[in-house]
């Protein structure tokens, strides 16, 4: 009998290379509603495709969002996570200018760290806010 692996394939392999990452607002300010989030999930996606990865869950809190995705072994993560935060960032203050300018004087939106980890240690499953 035989048993098909959530996998990804390339030419010579087949992977499961799944992340949780974890980006944090500038001084953790409450920045984020149902229509910045609206903004956030639709560049996330694209940019998610665009690397040919695979969104498994998105979720958010007012000061910070959850994104589980997987990604081929090509993928360099660093690069990845900073082209997410600074897509998503620009686009943010062009779509809400009014609405971060509360929080923000300067173009900033994330923090400069992030969290991320990989699930195959602890299993796929995640505990959202």
């Amino acid at each position: 009998m035989s048993k098909k692996l959530d996998a990804g394939r390339n030419c010579h392999c087949r992977y499961n290379l799944t992340y949780h990452l974890v980006l944090v607002t500038k001084y953790r300010h409450p920045a984020i509603t149902d229509k910045v989030f609206s903004t956030l999930e639709k560049h996330i996606t694209s940019i998610l495709e665009m690397n040919k990865c695979e969104l498994k869950a998105l979720n958010y809190d007012i000061d910070h969002v959850h994104i589980m995705f997987s990604a081929p072994p090509q993928v360099r993560l660093s690069t990845l996570v900073n082209n997410i935060k600074t897509v998503t960032s620009r686009m943010v203050r062009k779509e809400h200018s009014a609405w971060m300018s509360k929080f923000y004087w300067k173009p900033i939106f994330w923090s400069r760290s992030y969290y991320r980890r990989d699930l195959q240690s602890v299993g796929t499953q995640m505990y959202w806010c």
